[in-house]
């Protein structure tokens, strides 16, 4: 049974912006670092394999410890772990500023993903704790709409930081969220799960970890390394550790995952639905500056502001998205929000590569923007209300883990898709042009730094280009296949309500 703490209106307002501006500071990190990606590897000179840990080691600790982040919550107090969360993030954002080097970087950024864990999950649970299940919906989508206004500054802010300055602002722009959400967080009454009982579940934690670390590092490193058995090998270790967890899970006292859980038809369908879509969202949010900046010759200013109508669709219209649950049921905003989302992936697929923003790119994400605005708030919704309140924070755990799970396996698999077609289509190209040896091996040795291979030649240049954008277009592609099964999971798992 949770505590019964009386919210006034004051109260959940202060609750709101607390939430809303710490977990847009996770939220940041998931586009403003990808806007740098492109500093990083001119001024590591480094393959993109590099680049792509410095996104994924975030990713693979915050989907490892999202579900051990919302239990600890729901048993040591959401606001408690809510404020270790936002200073364990605050403290390795500030290693990652002063990074010396890549592997400091990615051990910076695991720690930050550890301490997004802690902040991620308790954001709704706060929530949930301070609504009830009649405003719910409402609140959870004005958290939605205004974590876009900074997930919208953001990556503005963040492109002029690192197009006049340097990379390492990126990071030191959580530094002042953290300290105002620590204050408002003074006034936020404590919320726990009085009825949770038994030892937090570590084992499952560990053979979470120990499976996707192996799944991710086989995806990542296989383009770039000759022993591909050994890489099998891993990937099969870590498939059977995630096969343990779920052993383990059954059986423990106080499991991670309460498999019980996923009984209802609601909860699962959200769940599936939630991998579908955001898969694709986490390799286009990677993928897509990297086209912008090394092929379109975009600024990194322009770059971060070319997906700021996506988020300012989403400000304007989560609110009114968050009521649709409410007044039609959570079936057809979850069919048709992924419908349309798929016809955005279409768009982004078939762009003219001619540096024209506004007939080229802005099209794709204004149809993106639509289907995800309809479809966030409501599958969000969907999620919380399909468990009782005392697992609020588990459940919001699990469906926050699932996104950052499928981001996390999406930038690894479509990555090691594109850097294959990638080097194929290079290879085919270059043999058709007359280059000197020496440029042609120097090409072919940097071929996995992808467009930001350097060159002199022309020809090559275009070569590269034409290879990364073949590529590029051709995991776009698989990522709108992937919404569209979503389209149909949100019809055949989501139950119809009746009015």
């Amino acid at each position: 049974m949770q505590d019964s703490t009386i919210v006034t209106t004051k109260t959940a307002t202060i609750v709101l912006a607390a939430t809303i501006l710490g977990s847009s500071m996770a939220f940041l990190d998931g586009t403003v670092v990808n806007l740098a990606l492109p500093a990083l590897q001119r001024d590591y000179k480094v393959d993109i394999s590099v680049v792509q840990w410095v996104v994924e080691a975030y990713a693979l600790t915050l989907a490892s410890l999202l579900l051990v982040g919302g239990s600890l919550g729901d048993r040591y107090g959401r606001k408690r772990v809510y404020i270790c969360g936002i200073l364990l993030f605050a403290v390795s954002s500030v290693a990652c500023g002063l990074a010396q080097s890549p592997h400091w970087l990615i051990v910076a950024r695991t720690i930050q993903g550890a301490g997004a864990a802690l902040l991620v999950p308790g954001s709704l649970a706060l929530i949930t704790a301070a609504f009830p299940e009649s405003e719910r919906g409402r609140a959870i989508g004005t958290w939605s709409g205004f974590s876009a206004i900074t997930a919208a500054v953001g990556p503005v802010a963040g492109g002029w930081l690192i197009e006049h300055f340097s990379w390492r602002w990126v990071f030191l722009l959580n530094l002042p969220l953290a300290a105002i959400v620590v204050i408002l967080c003074s006034s936020v009454p404590e919320a726990r799960d009085e009825g949770a009982k038994g030892r937090l579940d570590w084992p499952g934690a560990a053979f979470t970890t120990i499976g996707l670390v192996g799944i991710t590092y086989a995806l990542i490193e296989w383009p770039s390394m000759n022993s591909h058995a050994i890489l099998a090998a891993v990937a099969v270790g870590g498939v059977m550790a995630l096969a343990a967890f779920s052993f383990i899970e059954q059986r423990a006292e106080s499991p991670m995952v309460p498999f019980g859980l996923f009984r209802s038809r609601n909860f699962t369908g959200a769940n599936l639905l939630t991998f579908l879509v955001y898969a694709p969202l986490g390799a286009l949010l990677f993928f897509f500056p990297l086209d912008l900046i090394q092929i379109q010759h975009y600024s990194a200013t322009k770059a971060g502001a070319a997906f700021s109508p996506f988020v300012l669709i989403m400000l304007v219209l989560s609110r009114w998205a968050g009521r649709l649950v409410e007044r039609y049921g959570a079936r057809l905003p979850l069919t048709i929000g992924p419908f349309i989302t798929t016809g955005g992936y279409v768009a982004f697929a078939l762009a003219p590569q001619d540096g024209h923003y506004w007939k080229s790119f802005l099209p794709a994400v204004l149809v993106t923007s639509l289907g995800m605005a309809i479809t966030v708030a409501p599958l969000t919704t969907t999620v919380m209300n399909a468990v009782p309140e005392s697992h609020a924070g588990v459940a919001s755990g699990i469906n926050n883990a699932v996104s950052r799970l499928a981001s996390l396996i999406a930038v690894a698999a479509f990555g090691a898709i594109l850097v294959m077609i990638f080097t194929h289509t290079l290879d085919q190209r270059l043999a058709q042009l007359s280059l000197p040896s020496a440029e042609a091996a120097q090409i072919l040795a940097g071929r996995l730094q992808l467009a930001a291979v350097k060159t002199s030649s022309p020809e090559a240049a275009r070569a590269i280009a034409e290879s990364f954008v073949e590529a590029y277009r051709a995991v776009i592609w698989i990522g709108a296949c992937s919404v569209f099964t979503g389209t149909v999971a949100g019809w055949l798992f989501i139950k119809p309500t009746s009015r």
